[in-house]
């Protein structure tokens, strides 16, 4: 993120103490003749350019942001109309998703003009110019999620362009309304429970994608029908991490495909098998440690939770995933929590 200059600093942007990493702005105390640079500095911290304000001279702002435990970002953003035109080629790859909470806009990009209402989600990979037009005065939650959490769950890597999902009915609309809700408790939200919005939210959006009723972001054909399944088989793992005996044989023999095909689908995604459970458990185990509501479990009992049978392995595996033993991970996740509240 770009550094805040001092009066920044010292002024309207301030860190989100007692909850979580986050920071929060409002432009109100600051002089009308100051409040676009104050606003453009604050959007590009969370990589969002801002184009034309319709009344720069009486424009007000304000902008909630936390950071996840797993580097997801979650931006509540409420101002008057403005536009969000360009791209940030340089930040990290991710994937970000903004939901229209309140009034009008307008999504401008290659594939033609979109017409949004409260409800709609739009997604895209960064680095993608694209323009926001908002007609009204606003309120809107961005989300950006690293590519790393992302990218096994594709055959294909998601394609370079912004997609659309309306949020009004089946999975969408259920996905939609969680984020509504998350919208209006930002300021109660604490470290332990955005950890679960986390997951939350990438699976509901993985779903959504592969979803019959969003048939505009599906790649069709042969492609489609290996993405689909590869969806499906990753939801069946997720639901069943936390048993050891979990094989590609018996993932393969629930979808009735062969345990070659699996392993084939895994590998046009650049993983395998074995290697995405591995993450996927890692990632279980990460989460539990990291949180106060399982602090009163062992390390040996968390990795036999997510379905390790072998505690010494999986020290093992873990430090070699994330830098640190399960020890050290617990030690300094519990010091950020206890540095936070």
């Amino acid at each position: 993120m770009l550094a805040v200059n001092s009066q920044l600093r010292g002024h309207a942007i301030r860190p989100d103490a007692g909850r979580v990493r986050g920071w929060k702005l409002n432009t109100d105390p600051f002089p009308i003749g100051q409040r676009r640079r104050v606003w453009t500095d604050a959007m590009r911290r969370i990589c969002l350019p801002t184009g034309e304000i319709r009344e720069p001279d009486c424009f007000r702002g304000r902008v909630h942001c936390l950071l996840s435990p797993h580097g997801l970002e979650f931006s509540l953003v409420e101002a008057d109309a403005l536009e969000i035109s360009g791209g940030f080629p340089e930040q990290s790859p991710a994937i970000w998703m903004t939901l229209l909470l309140e009034g009008e806009a307008e999504a401008v990009s290659p594939e033609g003009t979109i017409r949004l209402v409260p409800g709609d989600i739009l997604y895209g990979p960064t680095g993608v110019d694209a323009t926001l037009r908002f007609l009204s005065p606003f309120r809107q939650l961005f989300i950006k999620t690293p590519r790393s959490t992302l990218d096994p769950r594709f055959v294909a890597p998601l394609a370079a362009r912004v997609g659309h999902i309306r949020g009004h009915r089946g999975i969408p609309r259920v996905f939609a309304g969680m984020l509504t809700s998350l919208a209006a408790v930002m300021d109660e939200v604490r470290m332990a429970e955005l950890g679960a919005v986390e997951i939350a939210v990438t699976e509901f959006f993985l779903t959504c994608l592969g979803s019959a009723q969003n048939p505009a972001t599906s790649l069709g054909g042969t492609a489609g029908a290996r993405a689909a399944c590869l969806q499906r088989i990753c939801q069946t793992i997720e639901t069943r991490l936390g048993e050891p005996e979990l094989s590609v044989a018996k993932v393969a023999s629930e979808h009735g495909v062969s345990p070659r095909y699996v392993q084939k689908l895994f590998s046009m995604a650049g993983n395998t098998f074995s290697g995405y459970v591995r993450s996927r458990r890692l990632e279980r185990c990460r989460g539990d440690l990291g949180s106060p509501l399982y602090a009163q479990l062992s390390i040996s009992e968390i990795c036999f939770r997510w379905g390790f049978n072998c505690s010494s392995h999986f020290s093992r595996t873990f430090r070699e995933e994330f830098g640190l033993s399960p020890r050290q991970y617990r030690r300094h996740a519990t010091r950020e929590l206890q540095t936070s509240s």
